[in-house]
This record gives C-alpha cells, sequence and structure tokens, in this order.
C-alpha cells in the first residue's frame, strides 16, 4: 500500500535512535513508516532535505531532519497540501500552534462521528429485518420536526426518484433506518451548528481560500453530508453546484447570510484545488 493512502502514526523522534552519523533513507522509511519514494520526493520539493551526506553520496537524515519529517506527516494526515505545509513550517510568522489546535477541534469531531458510526453498525448487525426494510419509522411529522422547517417531503420524493438507485441513497437509508429520534434531533443541531459557523466565517470576511475556511469545508464535508454517505471531495464540488443553482439550496444559504451559497461554493471548489483537484473536472466517485 502507497503511504500517500494510509494512516501515518510514527513514533516521536526522541523515540528513534539516530546516531551521530544519521540515518539513510531506507532506515527512516522503515522506522517512520513511510516510503523510499516519498522521502525522495519530499527532498526534491525541499520540503524535508537531509542535512548530511555519507562517504558514498547517500543521504543521512539527523534527529532534527527526522523531527521536521513527522511535523511533515502530521500535517498531510490532516489533509493540508504540501505547498502549505511548507509555509506552515517555514514562515515565521506563522502561528503553527494555532493550526493544529484547529486540526484537533476537527479531528476530535471527526472521531466522535465515526463512534456514532459503529454504534450504527451495531445495532444494523443486531437488527434481523434489515435486509427486509431499510425505511427508518419515524413518520413525516416526526422527520418535519427533526430536519427542521427546512424539511419538505417533495425533496425526500424527488432525491428519491434521482437518486434511489445508486449505492449512496442505499447507505444513507440504512445510517437513517439505525436512528432514533434523539440520533435525529442530534444531527439536526449538529447541522445547524455548522451552518452558523459557515455563515459567521463569511461574516468576518473570512477567504474562501483560506486555511480557516478549508477547516470548515472539512467540517461540512465529514459531518453536514458525510454522516449520511462516504464523501470525497469530487462529491462536494458536485454537491456544491447545487448551493448556487438550485433555487431552494440558494434560499436556505441566504437566509443565513446574504453570499453564503457562493461563498460556501467557493470554498469547496479552493479546498478541492489545493489538494489537485480540477473543480472543473470531477466526476461523481
Amino acid at each position: 500500500m502507497d503511504d500517500a493512502t494510509r494512516t501515518t502514526t510514527t513514533p516521536a523522534a526522541d523515540a528513534i535512535a539516530v546516531s551521530d552519523a544519521g540515518l539513510t533513507v531506507g532506515e527512516v522509511a522503515r522506522r517512520v513508516g513511510v516510503s523510499v519514494r516519498t522521502l525522495h520526493h519530499f527532498d526534491d520539493i525541499g520540503l524535508v532535505v537531509p542535512q548530511a551526506r555519507s562517504w558514498a553520496g547517500y543521504r543521512l537524515y539527523s534527529r532534527a531532519d527526522i523531527a521536521r519529517l513527522q511535523r511533515v506527516l502530521v500535517y498531510r494526515e490532516l489533509g493540508f497540501a504540501l505547498a502549505r505545509i511548507r509555509e506552515l513550517i517555514d514562515d515565521p510568522d506563522v502561528d503553527e500552534r494555532a493550526h493544529l489546535a484547529s486540526q484537533r477541534e476537527l479531528l476530535a469531531a471527526r472521531i466522535a462521528r465515526l463512534q456514532q458510526m459503529v454504534c450504527a453498525v451495531d445495532t444494523m448487525m443486531g437488527a434481523h429485518d434489515m435486509t427486509k426494510s431499510t425505511t427508518p419509522d419515524l413518520t413525516p411529522q416526526e422527520q418535519a420536526e427533526a430536519f427542521g422547517s427546512q424539511w419538505d417531503d417533495r425533496y425526500a420524493a424527488e432525491a428519491e426518484e434521482r437518486w434511489g438507485a445508486t449505492d449512496e441513497w442505499e447507505q444513507a437509508e440504512r445510517v437513517k433506518a439505525s436512528m432514533s429520534r434523539e440520533d435525529f434531533d442530534r444531527a439536526r443541531t449538529e447541522m445547524e451548528g455548522i451552518d452558523a459557523r459557515l455563515a459567521q466565517a463569511l461574516r468576518d470576511g473570512i477567504a474562501p481560500d483560506s486555511d480557516e475556511a478549508a477547516a470548515l469545508v472539512a467540517l461540512h464535508r465529514e459531518q453536514a453530508i458525510g454522516r449520511w454517505f462516504t464523501m470525497t471531495r469530487a462529491k462536494h464540488v458536485l454537491i456544491a453546484r447545487g448551493y448556487t443553482d438550485d433555487p431552494r439550496f440558494r434560499a436556505h444559504y441566504e437566509a443565513l447570510e446574504p453570499g453564503l451559497a457562493a461563498w460556501l461554493r467557493a470554498a469547496i471548489e479552493a479546498d478541492a484545488r489545493a489538494h489537485g483537484i480540477d473543480p472543473e473536472a470531477v466526476s461523481w466517485e
């Protein structure tokens, strides 16, 4: 498996024994848990450049080099683009601790969401009739109360007509089937909280391509939508087009803060570009 697609958990720099001569690329790759190719790439782009060479010309990593490498890997695991990681690490005016604190908050929220999903899976595994019905027991009135004033039975009917044959629809229905009334209430409260934070960001003048906006985009992707089915940045971009193109979505966000629909779409597209995704060329994955 390529290390770019796996979770990175590295030992602390102090826990890695480094001789005075330093460690070779192969030794660092094995002890830290990344590929030699990744280390070469980091060196080529100036992100982590070992400061020493062996008598034969091979790269040798010092303790300081490994500490820098581990910082890079943490940021990469958090979803930052490599160019932005270099700015965070090298720019003395950047408050790196504040960025890490913000990312820690997002990670905590993601962990909580994953724990909810584990509970949902446990519920489904224990429901013997799950294969016979994926319809939640909530009545239309209860669903309206759970999702707030924006709920309309016509939306559900339209969505089922358009997406009912997709894997995402089936996944969402299974998630909903495992949820209690309290779960729906909690989901509505969390989504309203995310909307409020998005609106406040726009009022505060946060740029759509800023780190602050990217953090909110991740929260929106992971919790507002990702609670129902598996989300990717490409899917997020496609869904965001509806925020400006569909009058109902646009009205929802404009009621929160004028200009929010366009701002959110711009922020989602900026986040995609920062991760090498062209918003104009995405497809549903």
